[in-house]
């Protein structure tokens, strides 16, 4: 096994990629909001490094808006088909103009659509509501590219804790855990 987290992360994130049905990149985020509530939702990864873990979004959304008040965040990947899940904390930070400008473009026009027309996580009067607004975004950029829009970008976790954790017989699980400390990571186990 990998002493660098990132190795590993690597090794296993490929692994899911072959074993698991749907969407291996699937991510659980978790945030709190000033006071402390917290709130988990499932998005995709987008780009991964040892610069971070990074995922795309409405920079108007609850999520956003509590990122923007408690800059911390933690991921969740649990890959039932491996018997295996990561958990990842760290501080959080805008991804740049140009990595957020790259991941749009590669987008299916559909969602880059989809984008422009929605308010995420504001509430929505009927789904007709919504329908109407992809339809004028439709009209409005066709036969052009659809730009990003200027409320919609990356999100990069940067881990100071990763921790990998192995089923195993009996409840016996394995858990790896790394820690970063003044750019240097550490290893340990914790007990299941």
């Amino acid at each position: 096994m990998s002493d660098d987290p990132f190795t590993l992360f690597d090794s296993w994130y490929a692994e899911a990629k072959q074993s698991e049905p749907n969407d291996p990149n699937a991510v659980a985020l978790a945030t709190a909001d000033a006071g402390g509530r917290p709130s988990v939702r499932m998005v995709l990864l987008k780009g991964h490094g040892p610069d971070g873990f990074v995922i795309y979004t409405n920079r108007e959304s609850r999520k956003a808006g509590e990122l923007a008040a408690n800059p911390q965040g933690a991921l969740l990947f649990h890959w039932k088909s491996l018997r295996r899940q990561i958990r990842i904390e760290g501080p959080v930070s805008w991804a740049t103009d140009e990595e957020s400008d790259a991941y749009f473009a590669s987008r299916g026009r559909d969602s880059q659509l989809g984008a422009w027309a929605s308010e995420q996580s504001r509430p929505l009067e009927s789904r007709e509501t919504f329908e109407q607004r992809f339809a004028e975004m439709t009209a409005k950029f066709e036969g052009q590219d659809v730009p990003r829009p200027p409320h919609w970008g990356g999100y990069r976790v940067t881990p100071t804790r990763i921790e990998f954790w192995q089923d195993r017989a009996h409840r016996l699980h394995e858990r790896r855990l790394f820690t970063r400390q003044d750019g240097a990571w550490s290893e340990g186990l914790l007990f299941p």
